[in-house]
């Protein structure tokens, strides 16, 4: 079962969750497990679902059979009474077993951060390729999670069919019958999802093959969630993106064309929003957006600068990045919402923990300008000299050699235009097949 969407919570009484987290005493220095609950309740809210309370374990080792140990199963079974909780909420990842052992133990409904998330993004995805992507996480997720649904109908079924009929040959429960139904579909569900983000996929590597043509440098824009990204592509662009204080508020990426300071012309897009734990499901089905950010020229990092667990926000994106192979591109760091600080020693003393980057507001506009100064001349640095006979039929990369690049010499010949002079190294793979 997941969480309703928002709609369905109109005159109804919102389900009420207790969080558990679970610290590992392996586990040295990151995210406290209070921290991070905090962002699970964040979650919560976001999802439509009031928070009751909220508790934590300090263990050794994972108990494979509950997670949690048995006494902390059984005081969580009192809590949530005692709080009218009527959902849980794990902070971490659960196995199958594991949910359904604890279901079955406080008898509600049991919920982990990865089906939270899930259930956010089928929220918030809006265009056809969003929602692709979310429904194939969902139903990965959901594959192995089958049996628990169906038990109550193999109990039905009575003693032989239960049993496997005489000699333990032959008759099954309907339950079980169900559930190979069930997984074929999925199965089949999960094939042509595939095959449909496939072709999404394909008709985006054409995309970005006319804009590699075309020249046209691309920044990707980066962070944490509700780091104040779209507020950002919004302030630069005039684009309308939606702008809410809710985790995973915009999913679906949106490219904008941003006049640069030096008249260039710049496409900039807003990209998912990471999280700490972020389900690898959804890092998996959202393979095609993210291959935005490995294509891009720069990586724009927004860093919500006021945030408590600043500094370990900023790792979790950049330990995504490294997850996605993001690793070799250069990289635009702006400090947001400075706005919200109470001085200039506090934007200061922050920004000693962050060397060469700039602090902006992109809900107040401040900085913005030296923000955009920046990200050219990081586009426009490490120029190499080349000399190109360009084809008179080519005339569009004798304008962009005129526009991106410094012509030291030009000529005008029988078979085309020779011109010598220094250029980004990003547009060599335009001018390759003309270089003298």
């Amino acid at each position: 079962m997941t969480i309703a969407k928002e709609a369905d919570f109109i005159n109804v009484t919102p389900e009420r969750a207790l969080l558990v987290g679970v610290k590992l005493k392996s586990e040295r220095g990151g995210w406290s497990v209070q921290d991070s609950l905090m962002e699970l309740a964040q979650l919560a809210r976001t999802a439509g679902v009031e928070v009751g309370g909220q508790t934590f374990q300090k263990l050794d080792a994972i108990n494979p059979a509950t997670y949690i140990g048995k006494g902390k199963v059984e005081e969580i079974g009192t809590l949530k009474e005692e709080l009218g909780c009527d959902l849980v909420i794990f902070d971490d990842e659960l196995s199958p077993r594991q949910q359904r052992e604890l279901e079955e133990a406080w008898d509600v409904k049991v919920l982990d951060r990865t089906s939270l998330i899930l259930d956010i993004f089928a929220q918030h995805a809006h265009t056809r390729e969003g929602q692709l992507q979310v429904e194939l996480a969902q139903y990965e997720y959901r594959l192995p999670r089958l049996t628990r649904m169906w038990t109550h109908l193999a109990r039905q079924a009575g003693g032989g069919a239960a049993r496997g009929g005489v000699g333990g040959v032959g008759l099954r429960g309907p339950g079980e019958r169900q559930l190979e139904i069930d997984r074929r579909r999925i199965r089949e569900r999960i094939t042509q999802l595939k095959q449909e983000l496939e072709q999404v996929r394909t008709h985006r590597r054409l995309y970005r093959r006319q804009r590699r043509q075309a020249a046209t440098p691309v920044i990707a824009i980066v962070g944490y969630t509700n780091a104040g990204k779209s507020t950002l592509l919004n302030a630069i662009s005039g684009a309308e993106v939606l702008v809410e204080d809710k985790l995973f508020a915009t999913l679906d990426p949106t490219t904008r064309r941003v006049l640069l300071p030096q008249r260039q012309v710049a496409l900039f897009t807003d990209t998912v929003g990471f999280i700490q734990k972020l389900p690898t499901q959804l890092i998996a089905a959202f393979r095609a957006t993210l291959e935005e950010i490995n294509d891009a020229d720069l990586l724009l990092h927004i860093v919500d600068i006021t945030h408590p667990n600043v500094l370990l926000q900023s790792r979790v994106v950049e330990d995504t990045l490294r997850s996605l192979g993001a690793t070799d591109m250069p990289v635009v760091l702006a400090l947001n919402k400075v706005d919200r600080l109470n001085s200039p020693d506090q934007v200061q003393r922050i920004m000693q923990e962050f060397p060469n980057s700039l602090a902006i507001s992109a809900k107040e506009r401040v900085g913005l300008k030296e923000l955009l100064t920046c990200i050219e001349a990081v586009l426009n640095e490490n120029l190499v000299r080349i000399k190109a006979c360009i084809s008179y039929r080519e005339g569009e990369l004798v304008s962009l050699f005129h526009r991106w690049g410094l012509v030291e010499r030009e000529e005008h010949g029988p078979e085309g235009t020779t011109l010598e002079g220094h250029l980004p190294a990003r547009f060599l793979k335009a001018f390759r097949h003309c270089l003298v």
